[in-house]
Order: structure tokens, then sequence, then C-alpha cells
């Protein structure tokens, strides 16, 4: 009995670790830094090692001190070993936290339309409550979501924030991502006005048929 519970959390140890191994990559994965990113270092007993830093054109991190760590472009796990190799220059074993802040940008009908820094577990809802949310005329079931992948291709993909069966409030954001919530359709300004100005136009090139008909009658 003993041996068979033993196999059986073993067997569980396993399965766990396998799990974890598995979502490592993706985790990764999702916190590639770009250029215009942030970075959040904390150095033990090092305050000034520690602070808030902005990425730069050449993918290290522009600040004096930190010019020769690369740490956009590569896995997460990467740059904190650049920046472990960087540190153990100063001491035998550095102890930090490195975080990743990417930049997104919230823009359209929102209150408070806003360019910041955040964690990536940070989702798109939280991303556009944090611009204050949608404004009156803001439609929030036509959310644009605007993407660049690493080779410089964009995306665009359209979210819909108001179904409450739809998960689209969760996709957690990305760098560089550009959030825009489009106006609401205005029936008089959108359908009645220039369906009325399309009746109008046929109005008067028939007006101008019958004319030119009379005209030749004569």
């Amino acid at each position: 009995m003993i041996r068979l519970t033993f196999m059986v959390i073993l067997v569980a140890s396993l399965a766990l670790a396998r799990s974890i191994v598995a979502q490592e990559p993706a985790r990764e994965e999702q916190a590639v830094l770009t250029p215009g990113d942030s970075v959040r270092i904390q150095v033990w007993r090092r305050p000034d090692f520690s602070g808030d830093f902005v990425v730069g054109p050449d993918g290290s991190v522009s600040h004096p001190l930190y010019r020769s760590v690369r740490v956009a472009g590569v896995p997460f796990a990467t740059a904190e070993a650049n920046l472990r190799r960087f540190l153990s220059g100063f001491e035998e074993n550095p102890q930090f936290v490195m975080e990743p802040l990417v930049r997104v940008a919230v823009s359209g009908e929102v209150t408070r339309p806003t360019v910041f820094a955040t964690r990536p577990e940070t989702t798109i809802g939280e991303a556009l409550a944090r611009a204050g949310g949608a404004t009156q005329t803001g439609a929030r079931n036509r959310v644009r979501v605007i993407r660049f992948t690493q080779s410089g291709k964009q995306q665009v993909f359209r979210l819909d924030l108001e179904n409450s069966e739809s998960t689209d409030f969760s996709i957690p954001v990305r760098s560089g991502d550009m959030i825009v919530v489009d106006r609401r359709k205005s029936f008089t300004k959108d359908i009645l006005l220039p369906t009325l100005g399309v009746i109008g136009s046929i109005a008067s090139v028939g007006l101008l048929i019958d004319r030119i008909g009379r005209n030749g009658s004569r």
C-alpha cells in the first residue's frame, strides 16, 4: 500500500513538472521586449543599481550603468542572464529582480488617451480601464488592437468587450500594442443623413433627365 501511494505521488509530481516546463516557453515568448519598453530592476542593497529604465534603440538598457546589458529581442530569461552576468562583475552572487514592462497605447473614444508601461500579464480590459474606459460615444463592441509581429508585420484584431460570454476582455497585451476604441454609430449621422443625400442625388438626376427630355421634345 505504501509503495502504491509513493508511485501515485511520483507520477503526479512528474505530470506537474511536465506541465510547468510546457508553460515556460510561452511565458518567455510573451515577455520579449522591444525598444521603447522598460525594465524594473531591484538589486539587493544597491539602490544606485535599482529603478525603472527604458530600453534603448539598440536593445540595451538606456542607463550609463547598463549600456552593455542587452534585454530586447531575446527571451526574458536570456535578458535576466545577461543582467546577472553584468552584476557578477560587482559581487559574487548578485541578488536582484528584473521585471518587464511593455509599452501600450490606448486611444480613440476613451476618457484619457494615454501611452504607458505595464506588466505583460495586463489584459486588454485592464489597459482600457487605465485609460478611463470608453466614453459615451465609444463602442465597446468595436475595439481594435493594432499589433506588430517581430518581423514588423502589422496585425489588426477586432474585439467585442460588451459580450459577457467573450474572452476578449482577458487577452493579455503585447509590446507596442495600440488599442483603439471606435466611435459608436449614430443613426442620424451615419445612416439617415447619407441615405437622404443619396435620395436627393437620385431626385436631382431625375429632374435633370426630365428637363433634358422636355427640351428635346420642343
